[in-house]
This record gives structure tokens, sequence and C-alpha cells, in this order.
């Protein structure tokens, strides 16, 4: 069970927190670049419990580095290119956006380090680590600072449950599912631990109650992440128009998820706790 955009705001860390307390939550992952980065990491520091991973931000977040040191990768106002298929073709085509992606990377896998946190896993925002040049780097970068899990984002059909979410399913499969293909073909060659599904994606914004104990309820076979971004107060700093964080921080306080969690599932606190072979030992 994971939380990604840990960092992003103070509502995000504090619902984080409670969740972790509440006994659900058990893994996050920390958005180093953003304004509430410190405070996550605080926080993270009084949660032995809660495993922490890097959630390495190409597009759509506040850079590391200076913006001026990375225009090809920012916009007008300093932040990373939100347009995500404009930054994906950037990243193939032109040469100094490339250099410039390696060395953001470089320096939010070093500004993780620098937490002196464990590094329990790591993914990408907006899942842009599904890009073939994305994932090349966190692969050459996160290998030198003992990376050694990756989320997949591989989703079962089972989960995408109404007619729009199965839409948007088959949508996503189209366009990522070769992307997936190779994706996973590299992570194992590399060595990387990874999960076998993810729940969340077709109802990302919003994993209420209803949607957790739904997917709860008719889990995959196989390791699977369940994530989440809760905050305790909704927002335009806290998440993307249309998103319930509010709900989705109630839904990891509910006894009821916590209960079909503990009766459906056999839990897995972090990517830390899977065998070599991506396995629950």
């Amino acid at each position: 069970m994971t939380a990604d955009d840990f960092g992003l705001s103070w509502a995000v860390n504090e619902a984080v927190e409670q969740a972790v307390g509440a006994g659900v939550l058990t893994c996050a992952s920390l958005m180093v670049g953003e304004k509430a980065a410190a405070d996550a990491v605080s926080r993270a520091r009084r949660l032995p419990q809660l495993r922490v991973g890097l959630h390495v931000v190409v597009a759509d977040g506040r850079p590391v580095l200076p913006p001026d040191e990375i225009p090809e990768l920012c916009d007008e106002d300093g932040r990373l290119d939100g347009r995500l298929v404009r930054a994906g073709f950037r990243f193939v085509f032109n040469r100094r956006a490339a250099r410039a992606l390696e060395s953001e990377i470089r320096a939010q896998f070093a500004a993780f380090a620098a937490t002196g946190l464990a590094l329990d896993h790591v993914n990408a925002h907006k899942h842009m680590h599904l890009h073939p040049a994305v994932l090349g780097i966190i692969l050459k970068v996160g290998g030198e600072y003992g990376m050694r899990a990756v989320r997949l984002p591989r989703e079962p059909l089972q989960a995408a449950r109404s007619g729009s979410e199965r839409r948007r399913w088959l949508l996503n499969l189209l366009v990522t599912g070769p992307w997936l293909r190779q994706m996973r073909w590299r992570l194992e060659r590399a060595g990387m631990r990874h999960n076998d599904w993810v729940l969340g994606l077709s109802q990302s914004g919003a994993m209420d109650e209803d949607a957790m104990l739904a997917l709860l309820g008719d889990m995959p076979e196989g390791v699977t992440e369940l994530y989440c971004h809760p905050a305790t107060q909704d927002g335009a700093d806290v998440s993307p128009t249309g998103y319930r964080p509010v709900a989705e921080w109630q839904a990891l306080m509910s006894t009821r998820v916590s209960a079909a969690l503990r009766a459906r599932a056999r839990p897995c606190a972090g990517f830390r706790d899977l065998a070599a072979d991506g396995g629950v030992p």
C-alpha cells in the first residue's frame, strides 16, 4: 500500500503520517524537489515502519537543479514541462535535453541519499519511467545509489470495473503495452525487484473507501501494489483537478479497509521485503 507525492505539501505529509499510524499505509514515494520535502523527511525519520522510495519527477513538477541549469526541461515558470508527450519527444530528439534529464535525475537520487533514508524503491511522477530514455537513466544512476526495486505500472483488467474505466484501461494498454513489456524485461535483466500488478491506475484520484474495498475484494495473484494520493485537504496545490485526496486519506483510515486488507492479502511492507525473484518470502 503506497502513497505517491509524499513531500508535495503539508496536507499530503500529514495524511501519510496519520495513515501509517492507522496501520494500513506502509510505503510512500518521496518527491525530493517539492516544497514540503523536508517536512516529509522529518516525518519519515520518526516513522521507522514506513518504507520510503524516490518518486522521480521529470515532468509537471519542481526540479531539484536550478531551472536555468536545465532550461531544456523547464517551462517559463521554472517548472518541469507538464506537457508529457512533448517532454517525451524532447528526451529522445534533443541531445541537450537528454543530458539535462540525466543531470536532473542524478540530482534527485543524490538529494534522496542526503536524507539518510533507506531507498525502498523508485518510481516516477505520471509513470514517466515507462519512457525508455527515462528508465535507462534511472537504471544507470539508480544502480550507483543502491536501487534494488522499481514499480512496474501494470494493471490487471479486473481492476477496471466500470465501462469508462475499461475504455481507459484498453487505451492505456494500446499506448503503453509495448513499453510495459520492454520495461519488465529491462528490470529483470538488471536484477531489479518489482511488483506484478498495480491497483489504482484506473481509479487514480478516486481511491475512496468503496474503490479500495472493491479492489481488495478481487485481488489478482502475485505481488500487488495498491497506490493512492491521500491528503488531509483538497486544493490545487495538493492534487490535480478532479482528484479527491481527502476521500483517499479517509479510505486509508477506514477500519473496513484495514479489515479487508488483513482478510484478503498477505501484507508486505515495501519493495525491500520482496525476494530476489520478485515473490514474497
